[in-house]
C-alpha cells in the first residue's frame, strides 16, 4: 500500500497546528474505579499492542479479565504478570476470530459472564496491495475478523449488560475508517463499518446504561505498525505517532465521558478532517503510480 504520499501531504498540513496544540494543558487523567462491585472486561487481540495495554490499564483499575488472542503462550505470560502485579483473576482463551467456531466459543463465554462490564473488540490486522491484484483470502479474513467477529461478540455481550443496566463496548476502528486510501480498500472499509456500527448502536442504547465507543487511533507504536516500518508508514515523522498508553488512556477517559467517536490526539483529529476532504480522492491517481 503506497499511502506514504497521502500521509505526508496530510501531515505537512497538520504539523504546524499539531505542534501548537500539543502545548495546550493536558486534561486530567481518567478517574480510577472507586466502587467495590466486581467487574470483568473481555479483550480480543490482547496478546500485544493496544489490546495488551487495555489489559494492563484495566487490571490496574481492578477489573477481572478475560484475554483472547491466537497466541496462547503470549497470553499466558501477560496473564501471569497481571495476576502477580494486581492480584486479579485473569482467564485466557486461545482463539482465532477469523474462524466461526472460535468466534462462537468466545461468544458463549461472553454470554456466561455474570459481571461483564466491558467488551473491547480489538483484534485486527492489515494487508497491503491493490484489491484486484491482492490475494482474496486475507481480504475475506479481514471482513470476518473486523466485522463479523465484532458484531457477533457485541451481540453476545449486550443482553446481559442491558439487563444489569451498565456496561460498555469499545470497537477499535482506525483513523483510516474515515478515509478511502488506495491500497487499503478493505482495511478502510471494515474500519469504517465499525465506526458507523458503533454510532448507530450508541443511539439505540441511549438510556440503557450501556455505552459504545469507536476508538479511531492513527499511527501507534505497536507491533502492527512495526511490521510496516519498512513500508508505507516506515518514514512517518515522529509527531504523527502516539504510544499505545496514550491511545488507551484517551479511550477510557472518553468512554467514561460518553464519547462515541474517540480520535486520540490533536494531530489525528486534524488528519481526520483533512483525510475526509475531496482532495484525497483527487490525489488517488498519484498514489497508485
Amino acid at each position: 500500500m503506497n499511502t506514504r504520499r497521502t500521509v505526508f501531504a496530510l501531515g505537512a498540513a497538520a504539523g504546524a497546528a499539531y505542534l501548537l496544540l500539543r502545548q495546550r494543558p493536558r486534561r486530567s487523567r481518567r478517574p480510577s474505579r472507586s466502587d467495590s462491585r466486581s467487574a470483568t472486561a473481555l479483550i480480543t487481540g490482547a496478546s500485544s499492542g493496544i489490546g495488551a495495554t487495555f489489559a494492563q490499564k484495566l487490571a490496574a483499575d481492578g477489573y477481572a479479565l478475560v484475554l483472547v488472542a491466537r497466541r496462547a503462550d503470549r497470553l499466558e505470560l501477560l496473564a501471569a504478570e497481571l495476576r502477580q502485579r494486581h492480584a486479579i483473576p485473569v482467564e485466557t482463551i486461545s482463539a482465532d476470530l477469523t474462524v466461526a467456531d472460535d468466534v462462537e466459543r468466545v461468544a458463549g463465554r461472553l454470554a456466561e459472564l455474570p459481571d461483564l462490564d466491558l467488551l473491547v473488540n480489538n483484534a485486527g490486522f492489515g494487508v497491503e496491495g491493490r484489491f484486484a491484484q491482492a490475494d482474496l483470502d486475507p481480504q475475506l479474513e479481514m471482513i470476518r475478523l473486523h466485522v463479523l467477529a465484532s458484531v457477533r461478540l457485541t451481540h453476545a455481550a449486550l443482553p446481559g449488560m442491558i439487563a444489569r443496566g451498565r456496561g460498555g463496548v469499545i470497537n477499535v476502528a482506525s483513523l483510516a475508517g474515515f478515509m478511502a486510501l488506495p491500497g487499503a480498500a478493505q482495511y478502510c472499509a471494515t474500519k469504517g463499518y465499525l465506526i458507523t456500527f458503533s454510532r448507530a448502536l450508541a443511539l439505540e442504547l441511549r438510556g440503557a446504561g450501556v455505552r459504545v465507543q469507536a476508538l479511531c487511533p492513527g499511527l501507534t507504536h505497536t507491533e502492527f505498525h512495526a511490521s510496516q516500518r519498512g513500508g508505507s508508514t516506515g518514514q512517518m515523522p515522529e509527531f504523527m505517532w502516539m504510544s499505545s498508553d496514550a491511545v488507551v488512556e484517551a479511550s477510557l477517559r472518553g468512554l467514561a465521558a460518553g464519547q462515541v467517536i474517540c480520535i486520540p490526539g490533536w494531530g489525528n483529529r486534524i488528519l481526520k478532517l483533512l483525510g475526509s476532504s475531496p482532495l484525497v480522492d483527487l490525489a488517488a491517481p498519484l498514489l497508485l503510480r
